[in-house]
Order: structure tokens, then C-alpha cells, then sequence
């Protein structure tokens, strides 16, 4: 199993990082969380990651945290949660304040995030439960002012695109309606945004801090 990565980022898109390692490049699908907190292109990086492998598909998911990956790996053994949907939840929360809704037991954080309805938030909650304890000693314990999305990026997405247009599409391919997403991204427009900027804040907006 790949567990880990280190290499100079090639390219990086809201879901994908593209490292290049011992002239080998790697496509890495990533969470937002992650996303956020990646270098500027043609910097060396450290991903922690996890390898999938179906019958039809190999995929490799990389996270900035070694939390956030165990979280994941975690996740992914909930009945009805795979890959996709584990990278989906920790694009909406990252692994502390995933925990922390597990904690107080908030439903109604999670549903908000696409592809998690009520009945797999109470799974989650139930099954999560005590699991969380496997990751004791990770857990770093935030401010209940925290806010759903990392504010600690600071490179932009693709460069020569509109910022707006790119937002709304980052939401869709999160699994959030075109209309959810382009109402999102109106409610927090402001001139001169980045794309990032545009898509921390809609989803902070559409998943408040518990």
C-alpha cells in the first residue's frame, strides 16, 4: 500500500493533484481540505495517502494530514460509504471538525454535506462513535468558533479562468446541485475574489461551524 508521497506538485485542481515523484507523475485525488492548504505549483510536497483498488479502477487519495487520511480510511468502512463519498465529507469537514460533530452528536451538520442524507448521518454518528477512538493522540481539540474550511491557503486555482464559473463547478463536482451551487457562490461574491476564496466561503455558508 502507498502510504505516503513526497514530490514536487505538478498541477492542482480543487480535486486532483498532479506530484511528480522519481520522474513518475501521480495523479492524486484529493478532499478541499486538502486542496486548500497545497503549495504554490513547482513546490515540494507531503501527502499522506491511501491506495483503492476495484476491479475496474485504481485510485490513489492523498491528504495534507495524517489524521485526515485515518479518518478517511475509517470512513470508507461505514456501511455505505466509499471513497468518493469519504473524500466528499472531509471536503465539507476536516477531521477534527468531522469529530466533533460525531461528538455532539450533530445530524444536521452532516446532512448538509452532498450525498450524506439523514439516514447516513445517523449511520455515521452510531458507527463513528467508536471508532474516533482509534485516532487518539491525533485529535487536536479547536475553538468552537472554528469555522467548516481551512482559511490557511493561499494559492489560487487555475489561473486565466473565471473565478466564479470555477467555484460553481468545484461545488457541482462535490456533488452539490448546480442551482445550490450557484446560489452559494452569489450569496458570498465579492469583487476580485479567487476561486478558492469563492468556494471556502460557500461551503462555510452551507455548512456552519457546530
Amino acid at each position: 500500500m502507498i502510504g505516503r508521497i513526497r514530490g514536487i506538485l505538478i498541477e492542482k485542481s480543487p480535486a486532483q493533484a498532479l506530484v511528480e515523484c522519481a520522474g513518475l507523475g501521480y495523479e492524486v485525488d484529493i478532499p478541499y481540505t486538502t486542496f486548500f492548504n497545497l503549495p504554490e505549483t513547482g513546490a515540494e510536497l507531503v501527502l499522506h495517502t491511501h491506495f483503492v483498488v476495484r476491479e475496474d479502477a485504481q485510485s490513489l487519495y492523498g491528504f495534507s494530514s495524517r489524521l485526515d487520511r485515518d479518518l478517511f480510511r475509517l470512513l470508507i468502512k461505514v456501511n455505505g460509504v466509499g471513497p468518493k463519498l469519504a473524500a466528499g465529507i472531509l471536503s465539507g469537514l476536516d477531521a477534527n471538525q468531522f469529530i466533533r460533530c460525531v461528538e455532539a452528536r450533530d445530524a444536521n451538520a452532516l446532512v448538509k454535506l452532498p450525498g450524506v442524507g439523514k439516514k447516513t448521518a445517523e449511520r455515521l454518528l452510531i458507527e463513528m462513535t467508536d471508532r474516533i477512538g482509534q485516532l487518539e493522540g491525533q485529535f487536536i481539540p479547536a475553538s468552537p468558533n472554528a469555522t467548516v474550511t481551512s482559511d490557511s491557503a493561499n494559492a489560487g486555482v487555475v489561473a486565466g479562468h473565471d473565478p466564479r464559473e470555477e467555484a460553481e463547478a468545484a461545488l457541482i463536482a462535490l456533488g452539490y446541485k448546480p442551482q445550490e451551487a450557484s446560489k452559494a457562490i452569489s450569496k458570498v461574491a465579492e469583487e476580485s475574489m479567487s476561486s478558492q476564496e469563492l468556494i471556502r466561503l460557500a461551503l462555510r455558508a452551507m455548512i456552519p461551524a457546530s
